[in-house]
C-alpha cells in the first residue's frame, strides 16, 4: 500500500501517542472502561488520546464521518473505527484485559488511509449497567428520525377503530373485577388486589394517552372527548396534559426542555436548605414512585402556563375533573367517610402514580443515557437511543396497553398502542444496535435511584447527592452503593 510522507508522518504520532497512552492508562484503570476509546483531532497530522468515545460532529468536506462500534460478545472483542470516504483507522481490544496492560500490538492497530479532520464530542461509555440486557451502540450521525420513521410497516400506523375501542373495553371490565375483588376480599388480601387495580386504573391513563397523540381515533373530537371521559377519574385534565406530554416528545432529554421530567442539578441540590434537600432525596430515591404527583400538581392546573389559544380547551379540561370531584369523589367521602374514601379511590390512585412515575423514570433514565442542552441535542439520539424498552410482568403490560413498548413509540406517536409490539419488531429487526433494553425489578430500580441522583450538565453524567460520593466518582473510584460498572463515565 502507498503511503504519502505526510501519512506516514502523522502514522509515527499516532504510534507514539498510543505508546504514551498505555503507559498513563493506570488511570483510566480504576475506572474499569471495558472499550478503548479514541478522541482524535488533526490539522493535519497531530493526534491525541483520551478517555472519551469518538463522536464526529465537524469535518472538512461535505462527506460526513461516520463512528461504528461494533461488539461481539462471542469473540470477546469490541472495536471502535473512525471513517472517512478514504479509508479508516480500526483499533481491536479484549474487553476483559485491563486497558494498562496492553502493549500496541495486541492492539490489533490496522492503517487504511490517513483521517484528514475530525472534531470529537465525547459520550457515555459502560460495560455493563445492572438492570440491563442491552446498552445501545450510539446512532451513526448519517441515520435520521426519518430513516427509522420509513423503515417501519406502514400498516403500524394504520387506526383502528374496533381495536381501539378493545382497548376501552378491556379497561372498563378490569376496573369492575378488581372493585369486585376489593369489596369481598379479606383485609390481607388488600396489598394483591390494589396491585391489581392499581395497575387497571392506569389503563384508564393509557387510552387517554392514545387520544392525546390522535391515534385513537380519526376524528379530532372522539379523541378529545373520550380522552377527557378516561382521564377525569384520575383527576387529570386532558388537555393541559396534551399540549405538555406533547413538549415532551419535541424534547425528550433535553435539559430545560422536557416537560415529563427534568433532573435535579447540583446548584439547586447544594444550594437547597435542609427540607428541600431531602425531599430531592426521596423523589430520587425510596419514593420516586410517588415523584409524578408533584407533577400532576405543578404542570396542569397553572393557567399561566398555558399560551392564550389554548385556554378554551384547557378550561374544559378542567371542568371536567371539576365535575368528576363533585359528582363522584364529594359524595363518596360524604357517604363512606375518610376511610371509604382511601379504600375506593385514593389507593387505587396512588396505584397509578406508582405506575406513572416508574414508566416516566424507567424509559429515560440510567447511568449511560445524559440529559444534552439543546445545542448538543439530536432527536434520533434521544428518541431511538436515549429511549428505554423495559419489560415488565405479561399482565401489566396487558392492563397497560403495552405502553411499556416505548422506543416505537418515540419514534412516532401516531402509532396506536395496539401496533406497539409490531413496531418494535420491525425497529429490533432494522436498527436492533441502537436500543437500550431493560427489565424491570429490583436490580434496574436500584441502579437508577442510586447511580441517577443528579445530573452535572458540565461533565455531562449522573452524579451523587453526597459531595463526597461525587469527589470519589471523580478520582475513579468504587462507589460504595453500586458496582464499578455501572459508574456513570464520560
Amino acid at each position: 500500500m502507498y503511503y504519502s510522507r505526510k501519512s506516514s508522518c502523522g502514522f509515527f504520532f499516532f504510534r507514539l501517542a498510543l505508546r504514551i497512552y498505555a503507559d498513563f492508562a493506570s488511570v483510566v484503570d480504576r475506572l474499569s472502561i471495558k472499550e478503548l476509546q479514541v478522541n482524535v483531532v488533526t490539522y493535519p497530522s497531530s493526534m491525541y488520546l483520551a478517555a472519551s468515545t469518538l463522536r464526529i460532529s465537524a469535518t472538512t468536506n461535505p462527506d460526513l464521518f461516520e463512528k461504528r462500534t461494533r461488539q461481539e460478545q462471542m469473540a470477546g472483542l469490541m472495536a471502535t473505527s473512525l471513517r472517512n470516504p478514504r479509508g479508516s483507522i480500526a483499533l481491536l481490544k479484549k474487553p476483559s484485559q485491563p486497558l494498562g496492560k496492553f502493549a500496541l500490538p495486541s492492539l490489533g492497530l490496522k492503517w487504511r488511509s490517513p483521517v484528514t479532520k475530525a472534531i470529537a464530542t465525547p459520550v457515555n461509555i459502560i460495560a455493563s449497567v445492572p438492570g440491563f440486557v442491552q446498552l445501545a451502540e450510539p446512532v451513526p450521525v448519517e441515520v435520521s428520525l426519518m430513516d427509522v420513521v420509513k423503515s417501519l410497516p406502514k400498516e403500524v400506523f394504520e387506526i383502528d377503530e374496533f381495536k381501539a375501542w378493545k382497548t376501552v373495553a378491556i379497561t372498563i371490565s378490569a376496573l369492575a373485577a378488581g372493585y369486585a375483588a376489593l369489596a369481598v376480599a379479606p383485609w390481607y388480601l388488600y396489598p394483591v388486589v390494589y396491585m391489581y387495580l392499581g395497575t387497571a386504573v392506569t389503563g384508564l391513563f393509557v387510552v387517554g394517552h392514545d387520544c392525546g397523540h390522535n391515534s385513537f381515533s380519526k376524528s379530532q373530537l372522539v379523541n378529545d372527548v373520550v380522552g377527557t371521559i378516561m382521564m377525569a377519574p384520575l383527576i387529570y385534565p386532558f388537555e393541559p396534559w396534551r399540549i405538555k406530554h406533547n413538549i415532551h416528545h419535541a424534547h425528550t432529554n433535553k435539559l430545560i426542555m422536557d416537560t415529563a421530567w427534568q433532573p435535579f442539578r447540583p446548584h439547586q441540590f447544594d444550594r437547597a436548605g435542609p427540607f428541600t434537600k431531602a425531599v430531592m432525596k426521596a423523589a430520587m430515591g425510596p419514593l420516586w414512585w410517588v415523584a409524578s404527583v408533584g407533577h400532576w400538581l405543578l404542570w396542569h392546573f397553572d393557567l399561566s402556563k398555558f399560551r392564550t389559544q389554548d385556554l378554551p380547551k384547557v378550561k374544559v379540561s378542567l371542568v371536567a375533573v371539576l365535575a368528576f370531584t363533585l359528582v363522584v369523589l364529594l359524595p363518596l367521602l360524604i357517604t363512606q367517610g375518610p376511610i371509604g374514601f382511601i379504600k375506593w379511590w385514593l389507593l387505587p390512585w396512588l396505584g397509578f402514580h406508582f405506575w406513572m412515575s416508574t414508566f416516566t423514570l424507567v424509559h429515560h433514565t440510567a447511568p449511560h443515557i445524559p440529559f444534552k442542552q439543546n445545542r448538543e441535542w439530536n432527536v434520533v439520539e434521544a428518541q431511538l437511543n436515549g429511549t428505554v424498552h423495559c419489560d415488565y410482568p405479561a399482565w401489566v403490560e396487558i392492563l397497560c396497553h403495552d405502553i411499556s413498548v416505548h422506543i416505537p413509540h418515540h419514534v412516532s406517536t401516531r402509532i396506536p398502542s395496539y401496533n406497539l409490539r409490531k413496531a418494535y419488531a420491525s425497529i429490533q429487526k432494522n436498527w436492533d444496535k441502537y436500543l437500550n433494553k431493560a427489565v424491570f425489578g429490583i436490580p434496574l430500580i436500584s441502579t437508577i435511584i442510586n447511580e441517577c441522583n443528579l445530573f452535572d450538565a458540565e461533565q455531562k453524567k449522573w452524579i451523587k447527592f453526597e459531595k463526597a460520593a461525587r469527589q470519589l466518582q471523580s478520582s475513579g473510584g468504587k462507589p460504595s452503593s453500586a458496582s464499578n460498572d455501572s459508574t456513570c463515565l464520560n
